[in-house]
């Protein structure tokens, strides 16, 4: 009897200690890698998507993204002579998805009378779906395929509620992805002559959104004591 009790207030507690964000993104995205430009924050194409998080306390909440971009960069508007010089190009639809904890500096109980701020970090797991291609004597080849990489985002923002129910916030996020082909450097095994790579194959490629989201929060008043 005393079990079942004790399961039925655990089942109460979590049923009450729901409260959920649902919104959009918008912003720029850029790449950082072995072709173009390598300055990390310098949005050169529109990124758009949505957002939904779970807040399971003042301080945390489980955040799911998808964004949808085009990732893009020239070798003539990098600062390295080589790379001007060698004036490759790619440019293509991108989509990410995305999963893991935002973290805020301060207590952000959306239930209390006065609006809330606070900076916050935000990390996880990213899944990013783009073309293959790759280059042979400077040329673009196209694959005719897609493929997918694993990524982990590494963000810095900061949120405020400027209503009851609307949240807004500003983020900075880097994306550091467990592939080096994003740029067409490194020809898939798929290739029928895979040799054509350059650039350093010790580094990884990088992805930067940056951008405003703007949220709706619903759901019943939580009791965060249980988390």
């Amino acid at each position: 009897m005393r079990c079942l009790i004790t399961i039925l207030l655990l089942i109460c507690n979590i049923s009450v200690a729901q409260i959920y964000e649902v919104g959009f993104f918008v912003g720029g995205s850029n790449f950082v890698g072995d072709l173009g430009e390598t300055t990390y924050i310098n949005p050169n194409a529109l990124a758009v998507g949505g957002i939904l998080k779970w807040n399971r306390s003042p301080r945390h909440a489980l955040r799911a993204s998808l964004i949808y971009t085009q990732l893009r960069d020239l070798d003539s508007k990098s600062n390295d002579p080589k790379r001007v010089q060698r004036d490759l190009d790619f440019e293509y639809k991108a989509l990410e998805a995305s999963i893991g904890v935002e973290f805020t500096f301060f207590d952000f109980d959306l239930h209390d009378d006065d609006l809330k701020q606070t900076p916050y970090l935000y990390t996880g797991i990213s899944l990013l779906s783009y073309p293959g291609f790759y280059f042979e004597n400077n040329i673009k080849i196209n694959e005719n395929s897609r493929f997918t990489t694993f990524g982990i985002p590494m963000s810095l923002g900061y949120k405020a509620q400027i209503s009851p129910h609307i949240i807004l916030a500003a983020e900075i996020s880097a994306r550091y992805s467990f592939s080096d082909a994003l740029d067409g450097s490194v020809p898939s095994k798929q290739a029928p002559n895979n040799t054509n790579s350059f650039g350093n194959l010790n580094n990884n490629d990088w992805y930067v959104f940056s951008g405003i989201s703007l949220t709706y929060t619903f759901g019943r008043k939580p009791c965060y004591c249980s988390f």
